[in-house]
């Protein structure tokens, strides 16, 4: 997933950036409010999430946050030393989508960038009624739970259709290992680890398309959106 991160301490930006790499993100880096506006044109990289800090050189940073909403749905989240909440209450009434105060652990800064992307599925991903996921020939029926691969109907557990409609939601975007058990086993990690690989390599199998979910060393899993 392409993310903006909107920071002009470079010291602190190059260390996010390598976190932020390492778990599968290509980080696009602003120093400025303006910088940041430049890189929403129309003709430019899309991002699944904006890491705005509010602390800019050039603007204020809830004057940028209204601005960065006004030309775009992208997820926002807010990095500021502001923890009062009228602070807090502002910048989610100028669009942000979520709020995050320094210091911060990566950890959650990784989860509620997560959190935030998959409220946003892609447009081009959902049918009009919005009743199912299209990914390529992959069809993912979410009130019916049915799956079908170029109109082929494929019979999934329960918990392989809900791992499959996790990574659908947002195709692309890493998935923590840690996340997945708890959002689809509702458990920890420990000792579950290998219930996810082999859950993994049975959806490669019975969708008959082992590229499909790609396995990102060290960290997760993401949804790799086959063509039509």
């Amino acid at each position: 997933m392409r993310l903006l991160l909107v920071e002009d301490d470079n010291h602190v930006a190059a260390a996010l950036s390598a976190v932020l790499a390492r778990h599968g993100f290509d980080v696009t880096h602003a120093r400025s409010g303006e910088e940041a506006l430049q890189a929403l044109v129309p003709e430019g990289p899309g991002f699944g999430v904006i890491l705005l800090d509010l602390g800019l050189p050039d603007q204020d940073g809830y004057e940028v946050c209204g601005k960065i909403r006004k030309r775009t749905g992208t997820p926002v989240i807010m990095v500021t030393a502001r923890s009062d909440i009228r602070s807090r209450i502002h910048g989610l009434n100028l669009g942000a989508d979520d709020y995050v105060v320094k210091p911060y652990d990566t950890g959650e800064l990784l989860a509620r960038i997560h959190a935030v992307s998959r409220r946003t599925v892609p447009e081009d991903a959902v049918t009009d009624d919005g009743a199912a996921l299209l990914l390529g020939t992959v069809r993912i029926e979410l009130p019916t739970r049915q799956v079908s691969v170029a109109g082929a109907t494929v019979a999934l557990t329960r918990k392989e259709f809900d791992l499959l409609a996790l990574l659908a939601q947002r195709p692309g975007v890493v998935f923590r290992r840690e996340q997945i058990i708890s959002e689809v086993w509702r458990t920890s990690w420990e000792g579950t680890g290998r219930t996810l690989e082999v859950h993994v390599a049975s959806l490669r199998a019975k969708l008959r398309m082992p590229a499909l979910i790609e396995t990102v060393r060290g960290v997760g899993y993401r949804l790799v959106a086959p063509a039509g």
